[in-house]
């Protein structure tokens, strides 16, 4: 979840917002509208712990061809977009130390992905445990930060800016806060594969959410105490303009390395856990066979991670992340109601089936978070209606598809 929206996210957020405290409830807000959604996935999880995540989810709740719709936008758009605009953001942040052309950048971001690729082909064991390296490097990297930034002298309070609280700019707000939370649902992908999972899924997405909203609300107290709100809506690099105030030019350097890390570790994580959705549907019968195939060594999904690499690559020196990242927001927000919203389909058809994690908190919980999916799409249509009609016809275009192989499987 904490790849590079901490540390790009908060100046985007601060052309919304004109006052602290609207910053830090924003924060707060989306990060519990995330959790909600987790506990929504955690449920499902827990009663059907198989891999591929939201795909079986979707194809027990409403057929398999809204399963199948699932899988395909996430391998043509969503997920392959994500990690597409990941790499080409870490290419950014390492020409800080190194500079190099624009060509050189598509090569470093085609490095990233190969690297990562090459990783979890060769075993989920050695993926999961370059994550675990990747989440603890940049963890302490933002434990020195936030420590940096409550040590440093607080400047002086600025006037509040003109115009007040406007609802219109905090919902705005709230769709780059939401976008900084992305990512809480990836450990449905590997479900089958967790020990215990009526246990540890829902465990894992709970203390994992809470963890990354409290790094995420003191991340920005901590912008908060260095930076002017002026400041941070003018900094394309906010955390690395907040370290070098409070821990000179050092500190910028080490956060330019944090946010590297970052980057590689959600890159990493969505290699990890992504291509098992598209394994799940090879083995259904609606995705090319040879996704289903398990390496006889690494016992891994290795055609379907080589894949998602190859797509990924691909998107990445295709075009420019803020396209990439659009086509990716639709698809991805529409499946996450859709399968949020299972919760209360299963518990209507199936009210006795055996729920070892029941949703806190249901229906109130569920509704608020069904309200902010509805919300998110709708207003990706008003905010940027090309690349919304495009990633609506790519899910669409999908309907077709399924139904040839439904026919000739």
């Amino acid at each position: 979840m904490i790849g590079s929206g901490i540390f790009l996210v908060p100046n985007l957020v601060a052309r919304e917002l004109h006052s602290s405290g609207a910053i830090v409830f924003m924060w707060v807000l989306t990060g519990i509208l995330s959790f909600f959604g987790a506990l929504a996935y955690a449920e499902l999880g827990s009663m059907i712990p198989a891999t591929g995540g939201q795909y079986v989810y979707l194809r027990e709740i409403y057929g398999p061809l809204w399963a199948f719709l699932s899988g395909w936008a996430l391998f043509f758009t969503d997920l392959t977009a994500s990690v597409a605009w990941l790499a080409i953001n870490f290419a950014n942040y390492l020409s800080y130390f190194i500079p190099f052309s624009p060509r050189a950048g598509k090569l470093v971001a085609l490095a990233v992905i190969a690297v990562i690729t090459a990783v979890n082909y060769r075993g989920v064991s050695l993926g999961a445990g370059v994550q675990k390296a990747l989440t603890f490097l940049k963890l302490a990297g933002l434990a020195i930060l936030i420590a940096g930034a409550f040590l440093h002298p607080a400047h002086a309070p600025a006037p509040p800016a003109g115009g007040g609280f406007s609802l219109t700019h905090f919902g705005a707000a709230m769709i780059f806060g939401l976008l900084g939370y992305d990512g809480w649902l990836a450990l449905s992908f590997v479900a089958g594969e967790v020990r215990h999972p009526k246990r540890n899924i829902a465990l894992a997405l709970a203390v994992g959410v809470g963890i990354v909203m409290a790094v995420y609300v003191l991340a920005n107290v901590a912008y908060l105490r260095v930076l002017t709100i002026p400041e941070i809506a003018a900094a394309p690099r906010v955390g690395q303009l907040a370290a070098e105030r409070s821990l000179g030019a050092a500190g910028a350097s080490l956060i330019s390395l944090t946010v590297l890390l970052s980057i590689a570790g959600s890159a990493n994580g969505w290699l990890m856990t992504a291509p098992r959705v598209y394994f799940a549907q090879a083995r259904d019968g609606l995705f090319l066979r040879a996704f289903a195939a398990i390496h006889p060594r690494f016992q891994t999904p290795h055609f379907a991670i080589l894949l998602f690499g190859a797509w990924s690559a691909l998107l990445a020196v295709s075009g420019s992340y803020e396209t990439l990242i659009t086509y990716a927001l639709l698809p991805a927000w529409v499946f996450y109601g859709l399968t949020a919203a299972g919760v209360l389909v299963l518990r209507r058809r199936h009210p006795h089936r055996t729920r070892p994690f029941d949703m806190p908190g249901y229906p109130v919980t569920l509704i608020l978070f069904l309200l902010v999916a509805v919300a998110f799409v709708a207003d990706t249509f008003v905010a940027t209606p090309g690349p919304a009609l495009i990633s609506a016809l790519i899910i669409l275009s999908g309907v077709p598809v399924y139904y040839f192989w439904k026919r000739n499987p």
